[in-house]
């Protein structure tokens, strides 16, 4: 059977399994004696997606091996970040196969780790099957995860997530335009005008023989003259236009419905509990 690393068949793992949690790095103990092993390096699934394997990093706690453990033999607590191996000492660890990243785990590999762990009252049931009809059914105690002392139950509850999106709902363009108009001006101007007037006088007087000169070509002259009106236009500034943006804020309310787990604890007897831990 193939099997794969969580990462290649959950690649959100983190958030699809283990609530955000990342089984890679919990400290690995064992149950008798409670001497720490090493730590779990990564976790391998078959072809249907069901956990097999942890793969456990013995570092310097043993001799820098990598093992493969069923994972119906360990006990995972989730608040101390660690994982158990249920009934294994240490030396019996020391004891395992040893787990490389490049090799093929095939059927007689996987049964050098199954022997390990299996208990001596299944030996006789290993004649039931050989490398073409086996499956995991045939140790369902390994492979299934043990619960007993690490069931772990998540509450969950719903909250408002708000966010702004920023988006264009217009454009304003400002510009200018040339209008045309009929403009009429008044100026008053001054002409000019010669007037001659011509009289007799009323009392005519001799004029003494000898006493006028008669002259021909005797010319009085008189300028005349008169204005004239000069039309000129000029640009002036009429009105300036400022163009400017304001923020004007407001609160969008939004009401929905939320829901939230609560925890029920159904009693049966007299069981001591403490609700606080």
């Amino acid at each position: 059977m193939t099997l794969r690393k969580i990462a290649d068949a959950y690649p959100n793992y983190k958030q699809d399994i283990f609530g955000g949690d990342d089984i890679k790095g919990y400290d690995v103990y064992t149950t008798e004696g409670n001497e720490k092993i090493g730590s779990v390096y990564d976790a391998l699934v078959d072809e249907s997606g069901s956990f097999r394997y942890f793969v456990i990093d013995t570092g310097f706690w043993i001799f820098g091996k990598k093992v493969l453990v069923p994972m119906g033999s360990v006990q995972l607590d989730y608040d101390q970040h660690r994982v158990y191996l249920t009934g294994m000492t240490k030396a019996e660890a020391e004891s395992m196969p040893e787990y490389n990243e490049n090799m093929t785990i095939d059927y007689d590999y996987e049964e050098r780790v199954r022997n390990v762990f299996r208990p001596s009252s299944s030996a006789a049931a290993q004649s039931t099957y050989d490398r073409n009809t086996y499956n995991y059914d045939y140790d369902r105690s390994l492979y299934q995860p043990n619960e007993g002392n690490n069931q772990k139950l998540r509450l969950y509850e719903e909250r408002l997530l708000t966010n702004k999106q920023r988006q264009k709902t217009g454009e304003v363009a400002v510009g200018k335009h040339v209008e045309t108009e009929t403009a009429q001006v008044s100026v008053p101007v001054e002409k000019e005008r010669v007037i001659i007037e011509r009289t007799s006088p009323t009392d005519a007087r001799e004029v003494t023989p000898g006493s006028v000169d008669f002259r021909e070509g005797e010319v009085a002259r008189m300028e005349v003259y008169e204005e004239t009106a000069e039309i000129q236009k000029q640009a002036f500034v009429r009105e300036e236009v400022s163009v400017r943006k304001e923020v004007e804020r407001d609160t969008v309310n939004a009401t929905e419905t939320l829901r939230r787990e609560e925890l029920d604890v159904d009693v049966d007897g007299r069981p001591i509990i403490d609700k606080n831990s």
